[in-house]
Order: C-alpha cells, then sequence, then structure tokens
C-alpha cells in the first residue's frame, strides 16, 4: 500500500480513538468538530504537493528548548548536543518558530510534536501553538512544570497535547528521572482528568521493564489515570554505557505483537509504538520521509536520535529541507539498510557522517 495512503489512515484512526476519549465532554467535541475538518485539508494539501513533485510528511518533530529542569540518565537530548549547555549557538525564538508553524500549516503537515529539554520551559512556544488550532501539538514533557497557567492553557488550547515520559510506575521512573518526580506526573493526570483534558504517556522501553509496561493492568492503570495516549518508544543508547538497555530483535518483536492486542482491548486509547510501527510503513520514517527533526537551534535533522544537519530553518525553508539531496541521500541509506528493527540511522551512524563531507 502507498505509503501517504497508509498514514493517512494512521491518521484517521487516532482522531477516531480521540473522538471515543471526547465523546462525553462538550469542549472535547468541540476540539474535534473543529479538528476533523482540519486534519481533511492538511491531506488535501500534501496530495496537491505530491502531484506537484513534493513528499510532505504529516508529521515534524520540534524540540524548542535546549533547558531542562532534570538530568535524566541515557537522554538522547543531551548525548547529541541539543540539550545543555555545550553549543554556543542561540536558541530560535517565537517569531522564528512562527515562521516554522505558518510554513507547515501551508504545506499540509498535520502533527508538530514538542520536545526539548523541557519544552514547558519555553512558554512562548506553547502560546504561539495555540494560535494553530489547524495543527496538534502532542509535547514531550517530564511532568514537573504542569502549573495552574499552564492548565488553563491547555483547557483553552485542545490541540496542545501533553505526553508524560515514563519508565513505568514509580521506581521505575524516578530512578532514571529523579526522586519525585512520578509524584509530579501523577498530581498533574488526576488535574487533567478533572478538567477532561486528553493527555498521553512516553514510556520508554528497555530490557529492564519491558514486562511490566506492556502488562494490561499497567495499562489499566494509565487508562484509569485519564490516560488517552501510549506511546512505546524503544530505547536508543545514545549515551555510551547503556547499551545493555536495548530491546534485541526477539523483544523488538514481542513489543510490536503486544502492541496489536492491546489496541484491541483499549479502544479508547491510542497505542502506537516507535520505532517499531514503521515496519508497516516499509522502514524509516526519517528525513522527510514520514518526519524529520528541528533541534532548538534550528538544525534540520533527519531524526531526534541522528543530530546531523546541513541546514537551518533560521534561513532556510521547510521545503527545501524536504527536497534536498541530503535527506533523499539519508532515505537511501535507509531503505538499503533494510527493515531490521531498532533505529535505522543510528545503527547507520557511520555512513551518516559520511555525507557531512
Amino acid at each position: 500500500m502507498d505509503l501517504n495512503i497508509m498514514m493517512d489512515h494512521e491518521i484517521k484512526k487516532i482522531i477516531k480513538t480521540a473522538g471515543r476519549f471526547y465523546m462525553n465532554n462538550a469542549k472535547g467535541r468541540g476540539f474535534l468538530m473543529r479538528t476533523v475538518p482540519e486534519m481533511k485539508k492538511s491531506t488535501a494539501i500534501r496530495k496537491q504537493q505530491e502531484l506537484k513533485g513534493l513528499h510532505v510528511p504529516p508529521f515534524l518533530i520540534a524540540s524548542i528548548a535546549s533547558q531542562c529542569n532534570l538530568h535524566c540518565a541515557g537522554c538522547y537530548a543531551r548525548a547529541g548536543g541539543g540539550c545543555g549547555n555545550t553549543s554556543n549557538q542561540t536558541d530560535m525564538d517565537s517569531n522564528q518558530w512562527r515562521t516554522v508553524f505558518d510554513q507547515a500549516s501551508e504545506l499540509g503537515i498535520a502533527f508538530i510534536l514538542l520536545a526539548g529539554g523541557e519544552p514547558f520551559l519555553r512558554r512562548d512556544i506553547l502560546t504561539l501553538a495555540g494560535e494553530y488550532p489547524n495543527l496538534i501539538f502532542p509535547v514531550f514533557t517530564n511532568g514537573t512544570m504542569m502549573d495552574e497557567s499552564v492548565m488553563e492553557l491547555l483547557d483553552r488550547h485542545r490541540n496542545i497535547i501533553p505526553i508524560f515520559s515514563i519508565e513505568g510506575k514509580a521506581t521505575e521512573t524516578d530512578s532514571r528521572r529523579g526522586a519525585g518526580t512520578y509524584a509530579q506526573i501523577e498530581s498533574a493526570m488526576a488535574t487533567l482528568k478533572k478538567h477532561h483534558i486528553l493527555f498521553g504517556a512516553s514510556i520508554t522501553v528497555t530490557k529492564e521493564n519491558i514486562e511490566l509496561v506492556t502488562e494490561s493492568a499497567f495499562l489499566k492503570a494509565l487508562e484509569k489515570k485519564g490516560c488517552g495516549v501510549s506511546l512505546y518508544v524503544e530505547y536508543v543508547p545514545a549515551e555510551a554505557g547503556t547499551e545493555y538497555l536495548v530491546l534485541d530483535e526477539k523483544e523488538i518483536k514481542k513489543l510490536q505483537a503486544i502492541c496489536l492486542e492491546l489496541r484491541k482491548s483499549f479502544r479508547r486509547m491510542v497505542i502506537l509504538s516507535f520505532p517499531g510501527d514503521e515496519e508497516e510503513m516499509g522502514g524509516c520514517l526519517a528525513s522527510g520521509r514520514g518526519f524529520f527533526h528541528i533541534n532548538p537551534h534550528g538544525d534540520a535533522e533527519p531524526c531526534p536520535f541522528s543530530p546531523y544537519a546541513k541546514q537551518n530553518l533560521k534561513s532556510d525553508s521547510l521545503e527545501s529541507v524536504l527536497r534536498s539531496q541530503y535527506f533523499a541521500d539519508l532515505r537511501e541509506i535507509a531503505a538499503k539498510a533494510g527493515n531490521h528493527g531498532g533505529c535505522t540511522l543510528f545503527d547507520e551512524k557511520k555512513q551518516v557522517e559520511g555525507l557531512m563531507g
């Protein structure tokens, strides 16, 4: 099946599942009534772009903050230089991000995943995101900055969807992110549930926690807390010395199979896996095939786990990045590598570095 058709089908399933979540909530239904036509419009725009010879992915990943109030073990953003004080580059300002969001809207991009660092350190960008009801902004957060003003923002702008990063329950999450982190996440979840606001969990899956986080009881507990999105992210050893946590091929296949079964039982929850779901899409979705990544300084990278860039969005356009020979070469590397599980471009690091010249 054509990649565009498959991805459009997946988007429809996401919106349909969100519809089940918001079925009995007036604000949620209002959000969906506005969003469904916008998603259809974005799909139509992408089809028109395809006819003009430009493949536009429906997703974009934007790391909007180079700072974080936590120092989580194995953080890919710190390891790749996108988080912390390792760079003398300046973060993109709100006007520069506005230009990116404008271009994304015009090209037909539907989802912009906001990450960091800690994205809630950039309230100016989150407030800006609220001005784009035609775009959906999942926000990947450590959950420690969800104060009353944040809750008000999320209540007003349902297109901004917080996704809490966890490793399991309190023991597993706190061991990576710091004591008391999970309690703050639970408190934020309780407030969001009270206001009937859709939120999700991004679950980092390792050899140590795969049994726990794939249990039906674990997902039921999240659903009871009000969670409507569960994203299973296979651990990528961006930090040297953590390779022992990586899932082997058998475990990756197991995770994919479990996710398929869980989707049948949890009809009101969006359940995705990354990069596991890429297999259904014919392989690696990075480098503009399904998404690409913009780091806090504006560098256009193929993927958060492959932080190599030749263009910068402070001066270049999204379209020029998508049309670039660099991204075309990266897609060819991924295609030749085949669908072997795990993060393709991270595993093909030497070939990617070879393109940097």
